[in-house]
């Protein structure tokens, strides 16, 4: 069986990170999301909420699928490694990800030759969203209804 872990902030959840979750699901037998959790990070959502978040957002996009959830603090290869995972799924909007997650998977697989990262492509709609760019938006009271599912449009709201 092969394991993928999906490392993020996830705070909030957006549809680019949905669009890529439902890709990893389709293509590996278990996906495993590390969210990061950052002592030196205020986190708009706690972990617990982020963890929920992303499953009711699944459920929602009827992706009612088994995966974990597991939180993490250090290196992302290390989480990986400790959830059993062979493959670190990282998704792509553009050029400017790809040069830095390019370096990214070069130090991760020197630490950790046995992990491999794999790059999967933002669907073209959910290519210019990103957590920030959601957060500062949200926080201006903007609507970001095209940019989030419905569960985590919700906890906004009620923020």
């Amino acid at each position: 069986m092969i394991t993928a872990f999906f490392p993020g902030s996830f705070d909030p959840m957006t549809n680019g990170h949905l669009s890529i979750l439902r890709k990893a699901i389709a293509s590996f037998e278990r996906v495993v999301v590390g969210i990061g959790v950052h002592a030196a990070k205020t986190p708009m959502f706690s972990f617990e909420t982020r963890a929920v978040l992303i499953r009711d957002s699944l459920q929602a996009a009827g992706l009612d699928a088994g995966i974990d959830i597991v939180s993490f603090d250090g290196l992302v290869v290390e989480a990986a490694e400790e959830a059993g995972a062979s493959v670190l799924v990282r998704g792509l909007r553009d050029g400017t990800d790809l040069d830095y997650e390019m370096q990214m998977a070069g130090m991760n697989g020197a630490m950790k030759p046995a992990i491999t990262t794999v790059f999967l492509p933002a669907s073209p709609q959910t290519r210019p969203i990103t957590a920030t760019l959601v957060r500062q938006i949200a926080g201006m009271g903007g609507d970001v209804s095209a940019f989030v599912p419905e569960p985590v449009l919700a906890a906004l709201k009620n923020r």
